[in-house]
């Protein structure tokens, strides 16, 4: 993994880190805190328990709604979970106690991509850093109603 073909955004929440992995870990309701507006309804697919579980999702962007097939790539029980599709680019999100609750690291890394440069010339590494952002404020919201 080469960290120039990486991009994180971190947030210290006080939440335990089993919540929130229970929560990433649910494919049904990665759209209640996806900060992009990409992600819509599931298709396919239940609680992620392991790598190499599918889940498949509607998705639209640029006006286009298409489906996408997502595989677990990376997983820890209640640390770390990444997923990726036909494209081999990965979101991950990594817990990680700290003094005050759980420290959420989310990272989109475009290392493993098919066509790295395609990412690149579409402004990803520029772009994404906010919607990140926005899915992690949005994460908490989410888990402070429940």
């Amino acid at each position: 993994m080469s960290s120039e073909k990486q991009i994180s955004v971190s947030i210290t929440v006080p939440f335990p880190r089993e919540l929130i992995f229970s929560v990433l870990a649910n494919p049904e309701v990665h759209t209640s805190f996806d900060g992009s507006g990409t992600v819509k309804d599931l298709v396919s697919g239940s609680i992620l328990t392991d790598i190499g579980d599918v889940f498949k999702v509607k998705m639209q962007m640029w006006g286009f709604s298409y489906k996408i097939k997502n595989t677990v790539v990376e997983y820890e029980q209640d640390s770390l979970i990444a997923w990726s599709h036909m494209g081999k680019h990965r979101w991950r999100y990594k817990l990680s106690d700290t003094d005050t609750g759980t420290l959420i690291t989310e990272t989109f890394d475009w290392s493993y991509s098919v066509f790295p440069w395609l990412i690149e010339l579409a402004g990803y590494p520029r772009s994404h850093p906010e919607q990140m952002k926005e899915t992690l404020r949005r994460l908490v919201d989410y888990l402070e109603k429940l």
